[in-house]
């Protein structure tokens, strides 16, 4: 199946689709429409988009309430900082230092004025993690992904990719114009197939791109066998690796140590916002690849370059994450007890990575869910439709190293209030979908 875009499991939605229910009409009105879509929130109270944090980002952290101004207290439980680097001393340290040094920005392109000793440390540091002969930075994570794939690709290559692909890999495609097939989240034989058939269709090369930590179910793709078989068709190897970056494998050192492939995946994405707890992206390939995308990923040659306080903060980060590994096993520790009480609780979760999704049930309102989580204290994300279909909608919490035994007895007593609060809707909900399906 030939796509132009991407499943929506991977965060690549359009809320024009439910708003405008495929009409085509002047800005105006769409903006109007949308603005009524925003008050009728207000009104419910039910808008938990952009809650502002006034304080640093940690296990707890301080909301500011928009309409009130008043201030409270709340745990964390929707942040990327898995390490909890956000606040670490050491982190800090380095990263006002480098401000009192080079101040705070470069203003210009790593091409040109916008590349410091700093930068190449870390290029360099970024490929010893990952095993590969160089690496370079782009200013987002985004812009890694979509560099990478549109750099790289043409009209006459091939690209097979996961349904569960995030959007910036699905805009790289777009912006390529490769010849695109995607197969099922995670069915190597779905893979197989495509990789069979692609060696039938007239194409320069054939690319495969999956994540290691896919971020809406936090999932693994198994690298393994995707590997073997993109040796098996002569195929070039694209891992998103922004939520295995840090916290998967024995070190941290990514999705390919937790595999046992180190050293052997040709071209690792990867982002400084999750375990690194700032912004930016990277490429770890050949020195040839690397080399190449300097020149050819628009997305790095015309973008301004990270601040010298952010390479600081990522490579101070990289530091605790060797001398430090007592918080890879902490944050591991977190997830394996948080798993371990939502399954007997009755949610399939996984406990791999530091992501763990609660599915929500038909006849849940999730607004009004998200609202009994906000107000019991407990920050999480709601993944609503049409970011993923109705019937795969869920919270997705994210542990840190740094939450307490306390702190997730905290999250899973509340978890149990809001299903019990819902409890009533949701078995009616149920029972009308029995009998739906009697008929």
């Amino acid at each position: 199946m030939k796509t132009d875009g991407c499943y929506q499991g991977g965060e690549n939605f359009d809320l024009r689709d439910v708003l405008l229910k495929g009409r085509s009409v002047p800005l105006s009105e769409r903006t109007s429409l949308f603005q009524e879509f925003l008050q009728d929130l207000r009104q419910r109270e039910e808008n938990l988009c952009m809650r502002c944090t006034n304080s640093p980002s940690d296990r707890e952290v301080t909301i500011l309430n928009p309409v009130s101004r008043t201030e409270r207290k709340m745990l964390m439980f929707g942040s990327n900082n898995y390490l909890g680097l956000a606040t670490h001393p050491h982190v800090v340290k380095q990263a006002a230092q480098a401000l009192e040094k080079y101040g705070a920005g470069l203003g210009g392109p790593p091409l040109l004025n916008g590349y410091t000793i700093l930068h190449r440390e870390l290029e360099e540091r970024l490929a010893a993690l990952k095993g590969t002969e160089d690496a370079m930075i782009y200013s987002s994570g985004y812009g890694a992904n979509v560099g990478m794939v549109s750099g790289l690709t043409g009209k006459a290559d091939i690209i097979l990719f996961d349904a569960y692909s995030h959007a910036s890999f699905c805009d790289g495609i777009s912006l390529s114009g490769a010849q695109s097939f995607l197969f099922s989240h995670n069915d190597m034989t779905h893979l197989a197939m495509l990789l069979d058939r692609a060696q039938t269709r007239p194409h320069n090369d054939i690319y495969v791109g999956v994540e290691g930590v896919y971020s809406m179910d936090g999932d693994l793709a198994p690298l393994d066998k995707v590997l073997a078989l993109c040796n098996q068709y002569g195929a070039h190897l694209m891992v998103d690796d922004a939520h295995g970056t840090g916290v998967m494998g024995t070190h941290g050192r990514g999705s390919a140590e937790q595999f046992g492939i180190e050293g052997r995946i040709p071209i690792t994405m990867g982002t400084f916002s999750k375990a690194f707890t700032a912004t930016g992206g990277f490429v770890a390939a050949s020195k040839a690849i690397v080399d190449y995308l300097r020149f050819f990923a628009r997305s790095y040659m015309f973008s301004a370059s990270l601040p010298p306080p952010t390479i600081a903060t990522v490579l101070a980060g990289l530091d605790v994450l060797e001398h430090e590994p007592e918080r890879l096993v902490r944050l591991h520790e977190n997830v394996a007890y948080a798993a371990q009480h939502l399954r007997s609780m009755g949610f399939a979760t996984p406990s791999q990575s530091a992501i763990l999704p609660l599915r929500v049930p038909r006849g849940m309102d999730i607004r009004k869910a998200s609202r009994v989580f906000h107000e019991r204290g407990i920050f999480v994300n709601s993944v609503e439709y049409p970011a993923v279909p109705v019937s795969q909608q869920r919270f997705r919490i994210s542990m840190m190293a740094t939450h307490t035994r306390e702190d997730i007895e905290r999250l899973l007593t509340v978890i149990e209030e809001v299903w019990s609060l819902f409890s009533n809707d949701i078995l009616e909900a149920a029972d009308e979908e029995h009998q739906r399906n009697a008929a």
